[in-house]
């Protein structure tokens, strides 16, 4: 960005202190966060000011560090002889008329996006939609905020042909502000709902509001309504509805398909990848903008039932006292708290939901009225208990019921107790100055610097790359089984909920009914049932694998003890792996047995491939499958019945697709692990499994290294210790076949025989310290890579992990 100096000053309303200033004003990076590492002698500063924060406080220290271009409401004592200072009465003001500034220095069409629900979602589903025949400039994330939205805009550039930028508010008059930082040419406004209400009178006050964003748009993109036409009549409008059929744009739902009527186009019909009523309204949004923006129809249903899932970062951890902990512990302001209360509740592990909260940001007129609206949101929430922390916060709360209130974070720490916090989901939020990941720590149940960080979005992508080579109806079974490979089941069994997936498999009962106490709803098929846990399964609503005829007698007899009727059961058929199921020669007495019972219910008959990543064994799985098909057909025509019928796993997906049936089953592929090269370059890297140095020694020559003296130094070397060993998961043998790990991305090998708890690593050259961190795998290192070295599969190594290394959930 390039800026004539005076007029850049004169926008901002501002006063220009400083000896030398040039005539223009090169900036590469406009900063409001004095930690950035951008941080240099192209960056233009705001000092914001807050009320536990103060931009001012750090300009001398930056001034220090390069940065040359400051917009402060104070001049600091001591003016650098070098930086320029550009004094306003009011910084965040400021900020947003030079964001305004730059935008208006575009000529590109700007798609502006506010509502109470979908707008992150018909955002980045916009960008995908659109980012082939448009350079795109989006937000980043959820930056919808009155400071989020300028961050947003300065990342505008030449190259760019479109822009799509999601506006949040929270209080009267903060549109005002916005509307000429973004400047929309198109216009959309999602789902107005009467949740998070705080600070607006009515809804119809509420939509006014956001309806000002939309001044001097070419078009309103909404949904249908007579709230929206008294509102909009000065405006040129385009409506979408799936009720009524004047709209615009009209869709008609049928299962997963919408029919679209549109102008004097043709009918057409877009299979959609989620029906639930949130995601198909926000469909209908990106469906009308690509219609107005004259689209090609083929274009739009490719492009929509391609459409994914869209999550915001925020991470989760196992806590003490059988507790979950969401960690937000970096930002605090109105709009990702509600966002953050979203998270909540979707990763909640029972009813008792907590927040620890920090003082938020805030810039108005009326801070009592604000906080008061902060209260409103968490009780709408049906937060179960609210702990405030901070100045601001105490003060705006302190007659308000149910709410415990902290001056400092150091005091939150002090005054608390553990045994207050029991089987609960707890939200810790606060800004960075609050420092709440200590708090955050002293929830944690582990605190070895080692983790295993687990990509929920990765997980996401995956699931979706194998959904993409399916046909339309086909259904999904996910496995979570050994703790979901190794990452850990319960928040993989959520969000693959989450996703929809028809079934979830697990090993055995006990994970099973672990997923039930959690909270998980989804149908959970137990693929290795034993014969005791029957009646468990059965209190929790598990349904068996059923394998053999002893095994289905034994069902049985509990069953009708439980006066079952149509009880699920998933009947195993022998296919040519030999593990279990049922053979050809059992299948009479099979139907014998369920021909004359309303006890059980085949709800699908299934087999497993045991070659269906081996291309050589190509035959054997088709005369598997071939089998597979011939008897399970003859059990349907003997049963009459028209069970769910699957054979296909991970593999099977990939490379005999057209063998999909009605079901098939996703494991280590969600994972990012993949049977073949070109599978694994498609899939994302999921699992990365990371820890520090813990020290540093220079060895000399000939001196050794670890147990049993295996490795002798040549020449001096530099070696440092990692606190990871075979107690973790590190396959021992690693470290004998040519083992490493990367520290600051170069490679370390692994010297000496890896120990319980630690394994050492030659460093000479990579130039690192004490505390730098060590992936051990991820990807850059993938599984696949040690699993070949030491001759295994990535199963075994992923499933070996211990349990007393950490796993971090996280959501980009």
């Amino acid at each position: 960005m390039i800026f004539n100096t005076d007029i850049f000053s004169q926008y901002i309303d501002s006063e220009i202190v400083g000896v030398n200033f040039p005539a223009e004003l090169t900036i590469n990076n406009v900063s409001v966060d004095s930690r950035s590492l951008l941080n240099d002698e192209h960056t233009l500063f705001f000092a914001l000011v807050g009320k536990n924060h103060n931009g001012h406080h750090y300009i001398a220290e930056l001034a220090q560090k390069g940065v040359r271009y400051f917009v402060v409401d104070q001049l600091p004592i001591v003016l650098h002889k070098e930086a320029v200072y550009f004094k306003v009465s009011d910084t965040l003001l400021a900020f947003q008329k030079a964001a305004a500034f730059h935008r208006a220095s575009f000529d590109l069409p700007v798609i502006g996006i506010t509502g109470s629900r979908g707008k992150t979602v018909v955002k980045e589903w916009l960008n995908f939609l659109l980012g082939q025949d448009y350079k795109v400039i989006k937000s980043p994330k959820s930056y919808n905020s009155q400071t989020g939205v300028p961050l947003s805009i300065f990342g505008i550039k030449e190259s760019h042909s479109l822009g799509i930028f999601e506006v949040g508010i929270s209080l009267r008059g903060e549109m005002q502000r916005l509307q000429p930082i973004v400047q929309p040419s198109i216009g959309i406004l999602t789902a107005i709902t009467d949740e998070h209400n705080e600070g607006f009178i009515s809804i119809e006050e509420k939509i006014q509001e956001k309806l000002v964003l939309f001044s001097s748009v070419d078009v309103l993109i909404a949904e249908e309504g007579p709230i929206i036409r008294s509102l909009t009549s000065d405006k040129p409008l385009m409506t979408w509805s799936l009720y009524n059929t004047d709209a615009t744009v009209y869709g008609s739902l049928t299962g997963d398909v919408l029919s679209i009527a549109y102008a004097e186009q043709p009918l057409f019909s877009v299979q959609i990848p989620f029906t639930d009523v949130i995601s198909v309204k926000n469909m209908m949004s990106c469906i009308s903008v690509m219609l107005y923006m004259q689209m090609p129809i083929e274009a739009i249903v490719t492009g929509i039932s391609q459409l994914y899932p869209v999550e915001l970062r925020l991470q989760v951890t196992s806590a003490i006292n059988n507790c979950t902990v969401i960690d937000d512990a970096y930002s605090a302001d109105f709009q990702s708290l509600v966002i953050a209360l979203d998270f909540l509740e979707k990763h909640k592990i029972s009813k008792k939901k907590t927040i620890i909260l920090s003082d938020l940001f805030f810039n108005g007129d009326n801070e009592e009225e604000y906080y008061l609206s902060v209260l409103q949101l968490l009780k709408s929430n049906n937060v179960t208990r609210i702990y405030g922390v901070g100045e601001c916060i105490s003060r705006f709360l302190a007659d308000c019921p149910g709410v415990f209130l902290y001056e400092t974070t150091d005091e939150f720490l002090q005054k608390i107790s553990l045994d207050e916090f029991a089987e609960e989901t707890i939200l810790v939020k606060g800004s960075r100055a609050f420092r709440f990941d200590r708090i955050v720590s002293f929830f944690e149940t582990k605190t070895h610097e080692t983790v295993l960080e687990v990509n929920l979005n990765s997980i996401q992508y995956n699931l979706n790359f194998y959904r993409s080579k399916l046909k339309v109806g086909t259904k999904v079974m996910a496995m979570v089984k050994a703790f979901g490979y190794g990452s850990g089941s319960l928040e993989i069994a959520k969000l693959l909920s989450h996703e929809n997936v028809s079934y979830l498999g697990v090993a055995f009962a006990d994970e099973g009914i672990e997923l039930r106490k959690s909270g998980v709803k989804a149908n959970i098929i137990v693929m290795n049932p034993e014969i005791n846990a029957f009646p468990a399964m059965i209190a929790y609503d598990l349904e068996p694998e059923i394998y053999s005829i002893r095994e289905l007698k034994a069902f049985l007899k509990v069953a009708r003890a439980r006066t079952c009727y149509k009880y699920p059961v998933h009947i195993k058929l022998e296919t040519g792996m030999h593990r279990h199921g049922f053979t050809t020669a059992e299948l009479d007495e099979l139907i014998a047995i369920l021909r004359f019972t309303n006890v059980v219910e085949v709800q699908s008959i299934f087999s497993h491939l045991s070659s269906s990543d081996m291309p050589e064994y190509r035959e054997f799985t088709l005369d598997q499958i071939e089998l597979f098909t011939k008897n399970v057909n003859y059990l349907s025509e003997a049963l009459n019945i028209n069970p769910i019928r699957h054979i296909l796993n991970t593999s099977g997906i990939y490379n005999f697709a057209s063998f999909q049936m009605d079901m098939v089953r996703i494991g280590i592929g969600l994972y990012g692990v993949g049977n073949d090269p070109l599978e694994m370059e498609q899939l994302r890297n999921v699992t990365t499994l990371k820890t520090r140095i813990m020290q540093i020694k220079e060895v000399e020559n000939n001196e050794s290294i670890g147990y049993g003296r295996r490795y002798r130094v040549e020449g001096s070397r530099i070696v440092a210790t990692v606190p990871i060993g075979y107690a973790d998961g590190i396959p021992r043998a690693w470290g004998n076949n040519g083992g490493y790990v990367l520290i600051n991305g170069k490679k370390a090998p692994i010297v000496g025989a890896i120990c319980m708890d630690m394994l050492m690593v030659d460093a000479t050259n990579i130039g690192c310290k004490e505390g730098d961190e060590v992936i051990i795998f991820g990807e850059q290192l993938p599984v696949t890579i040690i699993a070949e070295a030491i001759q295994t599969i990535p199963y075994e190594i992923l499933t070996n992990i211990s349990q007393r290394v950490k796993r971090i959930f996280y959501q980009d």
